[in-house]
């Protein structure tokens, strides 16, 4: 079982109950040594004392408020954690906001919430149950290592999550940031409007995250493998040309009747069964066998992964 990264106490009106926060992610990206070109010698980084040159130890190293002009006020980490609110280990909620209302530029990362003992269970399963009725979440604030969150609490099934926030001046105004937003004089048309209601209706789907995952992940992957063995690896294609406005309708309408050719609503994976793979990419195949299980696929050439794939879903 994974450790708390924090734990204190979760507060909502004169309730208390002690909780732990857990990481609820993990990032699966693939991750690369610097090397020098040429040599191959690994990059690192130290901390040098700018002064001196020499490296300095992490327990040597306090934190320095910039005055200007050279001068510091420096501040030890103990005495971040003393000016805390609720010495860093109260999660205090002072307020409750419908789900809806939140706009999600402003959620950061999240935790999973879990009682600190099972004499905690009722009342954290009392708060986690009020929560999903009301489909609100739970505003509060809290310090953990040495800097302030906002937080929203919400319920999932099961357990309380925490999601910690941006502050409101930390959230920029689309409007100062990005010179080509529509106005007023940018208007669509009742007609054109409804060909896209249709176009979102017949692609929508139920949300099954395990359905989506990371192919360029996959292709870096292949790319890997591929320079191992001193093979080549084709590039995918580029973006497709932007839709000029005179063509919109039609390319909307051609967009409706080629999904409702395809099957309409199907699920990714129903829709991957019913699909020839004759077609597809080595990548895409490739992706295809992954979400198969099909074993030995990292191995296959095309040809073999083209046939694993079609006895999967004759199996199937």
């Amino acid at each position: 079982m994974a450790r708390s990264i924090w734990s204190g106490v979760l507060t909502f009106g004169l309730v208390t109950v002690p909780v732990g926060l857990f990481t609820a992610t993990e990032d699966h990206t693939v991750h690369f040594h610097q090397l020098e070109r040429g040599t191959g010698d690994r990059i690192r980084y130290k901390r040098i004392n700018e002064r001196t040159g020499e490296e300095v130890d992490s327990r040597d190293i306090v934190k320095g408020y910039d005055l200007g002009d050279g001068e510091y006020v420096v501040i030890e980490p103990e005495e971040l954690d003393d000016i805390a609110p609720g010495k860093s280990k109260v999660v205090d909620m002072t307020g409750f906001v419908d789900l809806d209302q939140i706009e999600p530029v402003y959620f950061d990362r999240t935790y999973y919430v879990a009682p600190r003992g099972k004499e905690y269970l009722k009342v954290y399963e009392l708060l986690r149950a009020a929560l999903a009725e009301a489909n609100k979440a739970g505003i509060a604030t809290f310090t953990m290592r040495g800097k302030q969150y906002l937080t929203a609490l919400r319920a999932q099934e099961n357990v309380l999550v925490m999601h910690t926030m941006r502050w409101a001046d930390e959230v920029r105004d689309p409007r100062e940031e990005v010179a080509a937003l529509p106005g007023r004089r940018q208007k669509v048309t009742s007609r054109e409007l409804k060909t896209a209601r249709q176009l979102i209706d017949a692609l929508t789907v139920d949300w099954h995250p395990e359905d989506y995952h990371d192919t360029f992940e996959e292709r870096v992957k292949e790319l890997v493998e591929a320079k191992r063995e001193g093979k080549e690896i084709v590039g995918e294609a580029g973006p497709p040309e932007a839709t000029n406005v005179i063509d919109l309708m039609s390319a909307l309408q051609q967009s409706v009747e080629r999904n409702r050719a395809k099957g309409g609503t199907a699920r990714p994976r129903e829709r991957e069964r019913q699909e020839d793979v004759s077609g597809l990419t080595k990548s895409e195949l490739y992706r295809r066998a992954t979400d198969a299980k099909i074993p030995g696929r990292s191995k296959m050439t095309r040809e073999q992964l083209i046939e694993a794939l079609g006895k999967g879903r004759a199996a199937a």
